[in-house]
Protein backbone atom coordinates (compact mmCIF):
# COMPACT_ATOMS: atom_id res chain seq x y z
CA UNK A 1 0.00 0.00 0.00
CA UNK A 2 2.95 2.03 0.83
CA UNK A 3 4.56 1.57 -2.90
CA UNK A 4 1.45 1.83 -3.94
CA UNK A 5 0.64 5.64 -2.75
CA UNK A 6 3.77 6.70 -3.83
CA UNK A 7 3.92 5.66 -7.02
CA UNK A 8 0.20 7.41 -7.95
CA UNK A 9 1.36 10.16 -6.47
CA UNK A 10 4.51 10.55 -8.37
CA UNK A 11 3.19 9.06 -11.31
CA UNK A 12 6.22 6.35 -11.75
CA UNK A 13 6.12 2.74 -10.84
CA UNK A 14 10.11 2.66 -9.66
CA UNK A 15 11.05 4.63 -6.56
CA UNK A 16 14.42 4.52 -5.32
CA UNK A 17 14.19 3.92 -1.42
CA UNK A 18 16.88 4.40 1.74
CA UNK A 19 16.71 1.44 4.08
CA UNK A 20 17.76 1.08 7.15
CA UNK A 21 17.62 -1.06 10.85
CA UNK A 22 15.30 1.00 13.18
CA UNK A 23 17.81 0.91 15.81
CA UNK A 24 16.59 0.83 19.54
CA UNK A 25 17.88 3.59 21.44
CA UNK A 26 17.00 7.51 22.00
CA UNK A 27 16.85 9.87 19.25
CA UNK A 28 19.34 12.41 19.49
CA UNK A 29 20.13 15.65 17.73
CA UNK A 30 23.25 17.06 16.90
CA UNK A 31 23.65 20.91 16.00
CA UNK A 32 27.42 22.26 14.44
CA UNK A 33 27.90 25.47 14.29
CA UNK A 34 31.19 25.92 11.93
CA UNK A 35 31.74 22.50 12.57
CA UNK A 36 31.69 22.74 15.85
CA UNK A 37 29.63 20.45 18.08
CA UNK A 38 27.27 22.77 19.60
CA UNK A 39 24.22 21.90 21.21
CA UNK A 40 22.53 18.05 21.51
CA UNK A 41 19.09 17.29 22.53
CA UNK A 42 16.41 14.54 22.61
CA UNK A 43 13.65 14.82 20.30
CA UNK A 44 11.64 15.57 23.06
CA UNK A 45 7.33 16.44 22.22
CA UNK A 46 9.35 16.87 18.97
CA UNK A 47 9.26 20.84 19.06
CA UNK A 48 11.40 20.98 22.80
CA UNK A 49 13.31 18.39 24.21
CA UNK A 50 16.13 17.58 26.96
CA UNK A 51 19.80 19.23 26.79
CA UNK A 52 22.45 16.11 26.65
CA UNK A 53 25.39 18.41 25.28
CA UNK A 54 27.81 17.48 28.19
CA UNK A 55 26.76 14.06 28.24
CA UNK A 56 26.91 13.56 24.53
CA UNK A 57 30.29 14.72 23.84
CA UNK A 58 31.36 12.48 25.70
CA UNK A 59 30.11 9.21 22.73
CA UNK A 60 33.63 8.89 21.34
CA UNK A 61 31.76 8.04 17.99
CA UNK A 62 30.41 11.57 18.20
CA UNK A 63 33.01 14.27 16.53
CA UNK A 64 33.32 17.50 18.11
CA UNK A 65 34.90 18.92 15.21
CA UNK A 66 33.82 18.43 12.05
CA UNK A 67 36.36 16.70 9.42
CA UNK A 68 36.94 17.83 5.91
CA UNK A 69 35.24 21.34 4.59
CA UNK A 70 31.82 22.42 3.23
CA UNK A 71 29.64 21.83 5.91
CA UNK A 72 26.81 24.67 6.26
CA UNK A 73 27.37 27.25 8.81
CA UNK A 74 24.26 25.81 10.75
CA UNK A 75 23.23 22.34 10.26
CA UNK A 76 21.67 19.48 12.42
CA UNK A 77 22.02 16.00 12.41
CA UNK A 78 19.76 13.48 13.80
CA UNK A 79 20.54 10.06 14.74
CA UNK A 80 20.13 7.46 17.14
CA UNK A 81 22.10 6.60 20.56
CA UNK A 82 22.25 3.01 21.24
CA UNK A 83 24.13 0.63 23.37
CA UNK A 84 25.65 -2.09 21.78
CA UNK A 85 24.64 -5.96 23.14
CA UNK A 86 27.92 -6.70 24.44
CA UNK A 87 28.53 -3.25 26.23
CA UNK A 88 24.84 -3.94 27.96
CA UNK A 89 26.20 -6.95 29.20
CA UNK A 90 29.55 -6.09 30.38
CA UNK A 91 27.84 -2.94 31.97
CA UNK A 92 25.19 -5.15 33.50
CA UNK A 93 27.84 -7.67 34.93
CA UNK A 94 29.88 -4.89 36.42
CA UNK A 95 26.66 -3.30 38.06
CA UNK A 96 25.76 -7.42 39.52
CA UNK A 97 29.58 -7.73 41.29
CA UNK A 98 28.93 -4.08 42.44
CA UNK A 99 25.39 -4.56 43.79
CA UNK A 100 23.88 -2.33 41.99
CA UNK A 101 20.72 -2.11 40.09
CA UNK A 102 20.38 -3.59 36.32
CA UNK A 103 19.22 -2.68 33.46
CA UNK A 104 16.17 -4.05 31.59
CA UNK A 105 17.19 -3.91 28.31
CA UNK A 106 19.69 -1.61 25.92
CA UNK A 107 17.39 1.17 25.13
CA UNK A 108 16.56 1.99 28.81
CA UNK A 109 20.48 1.60 29.53
CA UNK A 110 21.46 3.92 26.16
CA UNK A 111 18.51 6.35 27.52
CA UNK A 112 19.51 6.37 31.11
CA UNK A 113 22.93 6.95 30.32
CA UNK A 114 22.07 10.24 28.53
CA UNK A 115 20.15 11.57 31.28
CA UNK A 116 22.77 10.84 33.96
CA UNK A 117 23.39 14.70 35.89
CA UNK A 118 27.13 13.66 35.57
CA UNK A 119 28.70 13.23 32.39
CA UNK A 120 31.72 10.85 33.62
CA UNK A 121 29.08 8.76 34.13
CA UNK A 122 27.84 9.02 30.74
CA UNK A 123 31.64 8.94 29.74
CA UNK A 124 31.66 5.42 32.16
CA UNK A 125 29.20 3.45 29.68
CA UNK A 126 29.54 2.04 26.55
CA UNK A 127 27.66 4.01 24.20
CA UNK A 128 27.57 4.58 20.21
CA UNK A 129 25.48 6.92 17.65
CA UNK A 130 24.39 6.45 14.43
CA UNK A 131 23.19 9.16 12.01
CA UNK A 132 20.13 8.68 9.70
CA UNK A 133 19.03 12.10 9.10
CA UNK A 134 18.76 15.92 9.47
CA UNK A 135 16.79 18.58 10.81
CA UNK A 136 17.37 22.06 10.23
CA UNK A 137 20.01 22.42 6.82
CA UNK A 138 19.87 25.78 4.30
CA UNK A 139 17.71 24.33 1.80
CA UNK A 140 19.95 25.57 -0.93
CA UNK A 141 22.78 23.62 0.31
CA UNK A 142 20.62 20.08 0.28
CA UNK A 143 21.89 17.29 -2.31
CA UNK A 144 19.36 15.82 -4.37
CA UNK A 145 19.03 12.31 -2.05
CA UNK A 146 18.83 11.09 1.11
CA UNK A 147 21.62 8.84 0.89
CA UNK A 148 24.16 11.63 -0.75
CA UNK A 149 23.61 13.75 2.43
CA UNK A 150 24.27 10.85 4.53
CA UNK A 151 27.23 10.10 2.49
CA UNK A 152 28.23 13.52 2.82
CA UNK A 153 27.59 13.45 6.94
CA UNK A 154 30.00 10.14 7.07
CA UNK A 155 32.80 12.11 4.93
CA UNK A 156 32.83 14.32 7.63
CA UNK A 157 32.97 11.99 10.44
CA UNK A 158 29.23 11.69 11.49
CA UNK A 159 28.67 8.01 11.68
CA UNK A 160 26.38 6.58 9.21
CA UNK A 161 24.66 3.11 9.83
CA UNK A 162 26.90 0.27 7.47
CA UNK A 163 23.63 -1.49 7.04
CA UNK A 164 21.93 1.76 4.87
CA UNK A 165 21.56 0.83 1.81
CA UNK A 166 19.75 2.24 -1.71
CA UNK A 167 17.28 -0.08 -3.13
CA UNK A 168 15.33 0.15 -5.81
CA UNK A 169 11.02 -0.79 -5.44
CA UNK A 170 9.15 -2.18 -3.36
CA UNK A 171 9.86 -5.38 -3.77
CA UNK A 172 13.54 -4.52 -2.85
CA UNK A 173 12.38 -3.01 -0.09
CA UNK A 174 11.09 -6.44 1.39
CA UNK A 175 13.82 -8.54 0.25
CA UNK A 176 15.87 -6.11 2.39
CA UNK A 177 13.87 -6.93 5.42
CA UNK A 178 13.85 -10.96 4.96
CA UNK A 179 17.92 -10.89 4.22
CA UNK A 180 18.19 -8.62 7.96
CA UNK A 181 15.55 -10.65 9.74
CA UNK A 182 17.94 -14.01 8.96
CA UNK A 183 20.82 -11.93 10.50
CA UNK A 184 18.98 -9.72 13.28
CA UNK A 185 20.00 -12.12 15.93
CA UNK A 186 23.85 -11.99 14.87
CA UNK A 187 23.65 -8.08 14.80
CA UNK A 188 25.76 -6.15 17.54
CA UNK A 189 22.66 -3.96 18.76
CA UNK A 190 18.63 -4.26 18.92
CA UNK A 191 16.81 -3.67 16.21
CA UNK A 192 13.05 -2.36 16.43
CA UNK A 193 12.07 -3.28 12.76
CA UNK A 194 13.66 -1.46 9.11
CA UNK A 195 12.89 1.87 8.30
CA UNK A 196 11.90 3.24 4.66
CA UNK A 197 12.52 5.86 3.11
CA UNK A 198 11.86 8.02 0.11
CA UNK A 199 15.33 8.81 -1.26
CA UNK A 200 14.79 11.96 -3.45
CA UNK A 201 14.32 14.83 -0.69
CA UNK A 202 11.99 16.61 -3.99
CA UNK A 203 9.69 13.66 -4.24
CA UNK A 204 9.12 14.16 -0.20
CA UNK A 205 8.30 17.23 -0.81
CA UNK A 206 5.73 16.56 -3.47
CA UNK A 207 4.58 13.83 -1.26
CA UNK A 208 4.18 15.42 1.92
CA UNK A 209 3.39 14.15 5.56
CA UNK A 210 1.14 12.67 7.87
CA UNK A 211 0.14 13.43 11.40
CA UNK A 212 2.15 9.69 12.50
Amino acid sequence: DFGRRIAQRLGREVQAYVVEPKLDGLAVNLVYEHGVLIRAATRGDGQTGEDITANVRTIRSIPLKLMGSGWPERFEARGEAFMPRDGFRALNLRALEQGEKTFANPRNAAAGSLRQLDPRITASRPLSFYCYGYGLYPEEQLPETHSALLDRFRDWGIPVNPAMRVVEGIEACLAYYQDLLTRRAALPYDIAGVVYKVGALADRATLGEVAR
